[in-house]
Parts: C-alpha cells; structure tokens; sequence
C-alpha cells in the first residue's frame, strides 16, 4: 500500500518491525536463506540424479528448501502478515525436524539417504534442530512500538 505524502518528504515507520530487521535478525535471515539455497540445491541434484534412489528424502529435502524460504520471506516481510507466515514455515520446520528426525532413527531402512532433517540435522550439525527455535525465540519478542509521525503544522 503507497502512503500519501509530499515529494521528498521522509517516509514514516510503520512500526511493523520485521523480525530480521536488525541483530540478531539479520543472522537468523541470513542462515534461513543460506540454508533455503542449500537444501533447494541439494534436493535438486538429488531429484534429478538419483529419484529412485530414496524418493521420499529427497522429496523432503525439497520440502525443506520451501519451508526455509517462506521462513526467509516471513522474516525480511515484517508486519503482521510477515510475522504469520514467519510462524507457520518455523512451526512446519520445528514439526518436520522433530518428526522427521525420530522417524530416521526408528526405521533407518525407510530413509536409505540422508534429509536435511534426518537425525534430526546431524548432517548439518543439527542446526536444523536449533533454527526453529531461535526462529520462534525471536518471533516471540514483541515487535517496535509504532511510532507517531510528527504534528503537521496549519497551512499559512
């Protein structure tokens, strides 16, 4: 949505501070992003290489690449709606690592290569398991309170 305003004046802040937005945030950007291009490169090669090999955990290898990446876009989006989506791909991810996880250790046959969240991200020094919980950490604190644009002056 535009906001009205005069040429050259300064844009307000909405105050809908996205949660990648600054410190600890940015990091956290940084890694989803890094690991939505790893794991979508991986389950690339790997669906198109050797699909027969282990569908299903390169199948799950690339839903992990679209979970990352709604995550990354949740995360720079700000907003309540960024901060929804945000939430929901963290949820999906934390879901997906724990169950995913449990699931390879119990019946190893039935994953006869490797996902990102096998082992619960073993092969990814279980940064797959730490990530969606620094996500949900830091989607917990409370977003900037919003600021008040300043008082307009009566025409002359």
């Amino acid at each position: 949505m535009r906001e009205n305003r005069a040429l050259g004046e300064r844009a307000t802040d909405t105050g809908a501070g996205a949660p990648g937005g600054s410190g600890a945030g940015r990091v956290l950007v940084a890694v989803y992003g890094t690991f939505a291009l790893a794991a979508g490169a991986r389950a690339a090669v790997q669906l198109s290489t050797r699909f027969s090999d282990a569908p299903v955990a390169y199948l799950l290898s690339a839903f992990a690449a679209a979970v990352y990446a709604v995550a990354t876009v949740g995360l720079v989006g700000g907003g309540r709606r960024g901060r929804r989506t945000a939430l929901a791909a963290i949820t999906v991810e934390l879901v997906g690592v724990l169950v995913v996880g449990t699931l390879s250790l119990a019946d190893p046959a039935a994953f006869p290569d490797e996902t990102v969240w096998s082992a619960y991200g073993r092969g990814y020094y279980f940064v797959p398991l730490v990530l969606p919980v620094l996500g949900l950490l830091l989607l917990r604190r409370r977003p900037p309170a919003q600021k008040s644009p300043p008082p307009k002056s009566p025409p002359p």
